[in-house]
């Protein structure tokens, strides 16, 4: 988009601030906020100085600056500032190379598309994920040295049904694991929901469906599939969205994968598939209308999932989700239509529809990672023709057979597995040792900051011992 574009929006829309904002490691928005009259052409060639020594993970404070590139394709008019704010997304330079900064999330994703055109394999890849979040009223927590405490209340859950409201209880709610497409009044977020598609739509998201999940105040939005980078940055609009629209209301979202014990948890379900120009390359003639090409690509999320499971599960609530008995799709198999595998094939009476959806990731993810590691897994299984095996017809969701591998059962797991298996990850410079052993350094301190802290549970199980 040109700098004439740019300027056009900030006059049609009398905007006063630009606020440029990036995606640190974990995948977080970060942002810095410029008077408009500040902001000329030289600024958005150049670039923006920032410090990226507070930022987690990455530089020391004697290598400290780092220099916002702005994307003017990604610019939306944000529908939450009280003054007129125009946001554009940045990628993030090293100015001592003036190339993309190696543990820029942003900038791997780009890197991500331009080794699968270097690949031949086909010159799209589209992602369409699909992200469930939880919507409740009122969240207290704290874990210090004297206090540990979680605290949920929703008036639209099953344990407010006894509870005495000034206004009335109106009773109609739903029960755990009976939420799932319910109507009005037992689904009491609809009008949320629907505000938010439309919000979604006014920063420049093509939305779809909306609906609620199996638990209750659990919700889903559906959007429009896109490119793997262009996708990344929808996935930050949705969770901008998603959370300020909840503010609005006086209630709060998290897209925490478990935070109800007893119900099921939150997933992002990732759709892919490669295309070449209007040819669809997952369709053919093998299992399920997929072609051999689509096969190999599962074969490489199926080898390489435990290493995945660290950038598409990187939180340690990750795996109190990924359990059997709540629709978590643990093992490792691939099926057309069936939830309990890993991998689902969904129905579609077109080539053009045939995708695989991956359903073990969840919302916790940094999507341009996630997407990015996913997408190299299914390269080098087509690359070195990795037979993902046999489809399952069967419900797998409580296999105890051993017939299927597993992902990770723990956040430790999964980085000691990308430890060992990365070596796909860093082809063409993608991901490099640097960024994955920076990552890697992130997520032991939060599991180390969990491991050290006492429990509830363990006052429950222990106290009068």
């Amino acid at each position: 988009m040109s700098y004439h574009s740019f300027q056009k929006i900030v006059q049609d829309q009398q905007i006063e601030f630009i606020d440029f904002r990036f995606t640190d490691s974990v995948g977080r928005w970060q942002h810095i906020t410029y008077t408009v009259e500040q902001v000329d052409e030289n600024l958005l060639k150049d670039g923006i100085m920032f410090d990226g020594s507070s930022i987690v993970g990455w530089l020391s404070i004697n290598e400290s600056d780092m220099i916002l590139m702005p994307d003017l394709t990604s610019m939306f008019v944000d529908p939450f500032t009280s003054l007129a704010t125009l946001s554009v997304i940045c990628d993030v330079i090293d100015p001592k190379t003036s190339k993309a900064y190696l543990r820029d999330p942003r900038s791997i994703a780009k890197k991500a598309e331009q080794y699968f055109l270097s690949s031949n394999i086909g010159n799209k890849v589209y992602f369409g994920p699909e992200l469930e979040f939880f919507i409740f009223d009122d969240v207290r927590f704290n874990s210090s040295a004297y206090n540990s405490l979680i605290k949920i209340t929703a008036e639209s859950s099953p344990n407010s049904a006894a509870k005495k409201i000034k206004e009335g209880n109106y009773g109609h709610r739903p029960l755990s694991k009976d939420a799932y497409l319910r109507s009005q009044p037992v689904d009491s977020l609809h009008d949320i929901r629907s505000e938010m598609l439309v919000v979604l739509k006014s920063v420049g998201i093509i939305p779809l469906l909306h609906h609620h999940e199996v638990a209750p105040n659990q919700c889903e939005l559906g959007m429009m599939f896109d490119s793997l980078t262009a996708c990344a940055d929808n996935v930050q609009k949705y969770k901008y969205v998603v959370h300020n629209v909840a503010h609005s209301y006086g209630k709060t979202a998290t897209f925490m994968p478990k935070p109800i014990k007893g119900d099921n948890g939150s997933g992002m379900h990732v759709h892919q598939s490669i295309w070449q120009d209007k040819i669809p390359l997952f369709a053919g003639g093998d299992y399920a209308g997929l072609s051999q090409i689509c096969l190999y690509y599962i074969g490489g999320i199926i080898k390489h999932a435990k290493a995945l499971n660290a950038f598409t599960n990187p939180s340690t609530n990750s795996y109190k989700r990924l359990v059997p008995g709540y629709e978590a799709p643990v093992s490792l198999a691939y099926s057309a239509c069936n939830r309990s595998a890993s991998i689902r094939i969904p129905y579609s009476k077109s080539d053009a529809g045939k995708r695989i959806e991956v359903r073990f990731p969840d919302p916790t993810a940094n999507p341009y990672l996630a997407f990015s590691a996913m997408l190299m897994a299914g390269i080098d299984g087509i690359i070195n023709k990795i037979d993902p095996g046999e489809a399952t017809e069967e419900n797998i969701y409580h296999d105890e057979s051993g017939k299927y591998p597993s992902v990770s059962a723990s956040l430790e797991e999964a980085l000691a597995n990308l430890k060992n298996d990365c070596e796909f990850l860093k082809r063409g410079d993608v991901f490099t040792d640097d960024q994955i052993q920076a990552y890697i350094k992130i997520k032991q301190e939060e599991i180390d900051e969990l491991a050290t802290a006492p429990h509830p549970v363990e006052f429950k199980l222990y106290y009068s011992m």
